[in-house]
């Protein structure tokens, strides 16, 4: 599942298509993804002017001129293509962001291309293509008023890489929790689009067991902590995220920071830092990595 690295890649390679382009038309292959789509879907979409795309935790978010909010989840395998010379005006400007060169070839298999808006830009035309071969991405409208309390969003903490995740709220959310810390950092109500990859090394980092109960790490522990989940996010966003199984940038690149981890994916390695050896176990149904040598 991509993580928000990967969904933050995706969405600056997006941008230059979506922000400030009309919806001319939207084609849909089939009634559903995980989820049918909303009611009247095209209707809603059409004619709208998109103001802005952003993200929340691992979702991307189009602001409509309409007042509603397009909400976009890529599930395993979901992928965005571009093409059109409405993009192409944009790409000397683009190349100046992570991995978001603006003329893309057709991605994976067509059969498996479901959704397709046509967009009218400051620079032309162009079509972004949703291609998805397992289908557990979904896409969604709301009232943008509603962002926070609708039910995609209601509860989930802060952005990572914002003023909100401080030391203060870290530690305050930790205190008093029973579960092991690596749950803890997976919990979308504690931190928004930390996932296991992310998590794992993060607490690597901070020199962290994820067995450690989620009571026990504020303090010193959870400042390390809370420094390591930003650093290492930032750097996967610079890397243009990690490239496991299917995901894939919207100009079709792979995301290398898988080649830069510590312990994921590691088992049976040594570690860099003190010579252990990284162990594998299963916490909530999820791998997780770690070095039970220098993590405490």
């Amino acid at each position: 599942m991509p993580e928000l690295p990967e969904v933050e890649t995706v969405r600056r390679g997006l941008a230059p298509a979506f922000e400030g382009a009309r919806v001319t038309a939207v084609r849909l292959r089939r009634a559903d993804l995980r989820f049918p789509f909303p009611d009247r879907f095209q209707e809603r979409l059409e004619g709208a002017r998109v103001d802005a795309l952003g993200r929340r935790g691992k979702y991307l978010v189009a602001a409509l001129s309409s007042g509603e909010s397009l909400i976009m989840h890529l599930g395993m395998s979901g992928r965005f293509t571009v093409a059109g010379r409405g993009v192409e005006a944009e790409k000397g400007a683009g190349e100046q962001m992570a991995r978001a060169a603006f003329h893309y070839a057709a991605g994976g298999d067509p059969r498996h291309d479901h959704v397709a808006f046509d967009l009218d830009g400051p620079n032309g035309g162009c079509v972004v293509t949703y291609n998805d071969p397992r289908r557990f991405g979904f896409m969604d409208l709301v009232p943008g008023g509603d962002l926070e309390v609708c039910r995609h969003f209601a509860g989930m903490g802060p952005e990572p890489l914002s003023a909100a995740f401080s030391d203060a709220y870290f530690a305050d959310r930790l205190r008093g929790g029973g579960s092991p810390i690596k749950t803890a950092l997976l919990d979308q109500r504690v931190v928004a689009g930390v996932g296991n990859i992310y998590a794992c090394e993060a607490l690597y980092r901070a020199g962290v067991s994820p067995r450690r109960r989620a009571g026990t790490v504020p303090g010193a522990r959870s400042r390390r902590l809370r420094m390591a989940i930003v650093d290492v996010l930032e750097e996967a966003i610079v890397a243009g995220g990690s490239s496991l199984r299917d995901f894939a940038a919207t100009d079709g690149g792979l995301g290398y920071f898988q080649h830069a981890f510590a312990v994921y994916d590691r088992a049976g390695e040594p570690c860099r830092r003190c010579g252990g050896v990284i162990t594998r176990i299963t916490q909530s149904g999820r791998s997780t990595f770690f070095c039970g040598g220098c993590q405490r």
